[in-house]
């Protein structure tokens, strides 16, 4: 299975955020839609990522004055990427080895989409069921 097959399962529509946005707004979108990061994008292209963790972090040290500061404050710039492409088994390594839990799916340049380790994990699942569903019907032959 690819990540485009996630993709199509879940759905490529992407909320994002940009460098110049203030962290309040990360947590009003994170908070209302129930996201764990958002991709920073200027324009079309992806700068970085923004994480909960990223925030939570810089709140310990900065305090609410975090709060008014730009995204492109608390962004992570070294984003790990994948492409449709790509296949679930192998970029579950990628984050686990990475330790990062969203992956932006990027195409030339320009974000595609997001995916989760959860998605992933949903990925794995299902095709599991369908081997398992496959082997019983062989057997039941």
């Amino acid at each position: 299975m690819r990540i485009a097959d996630v993709l199509r399962s879940k759905g490529s529509g992407t909320s994002t955020v940009a460098p110049e946005d203030p962290v309040a707004e990360v947590l009003r979108a994170i908070a209302e839609r129930n996201l764990g990061a958002l991709p920073v994008v200027d324009g079309d292209r992806l700068v970085g990522i923004v994480s909960e963790r990223d925030v939570v972090r810089r709140l310990h040290s900065h305090g609410a004055a975090l709060l008014d500061a730009r995204v492109a404050e608390v962004m992570t710039t070294e984003v790990v990427t994948c492409s449709p492409d790509d296949g679930v088994g192998d970029l579950a390594r990628v984050m686990t080895d990475r330790r990062v839990r969203h992956l932006p799916v990027v195409v030339d340049g320009a974000l595609a989409g997001i995916v989760s380790i959860g998605d992933l994990v949903k990925a794995r699942m299902d095709m599991l069921e369908q081997e398992r569903e496959q082997l019983e019907s062989y057997i039941a032959q």
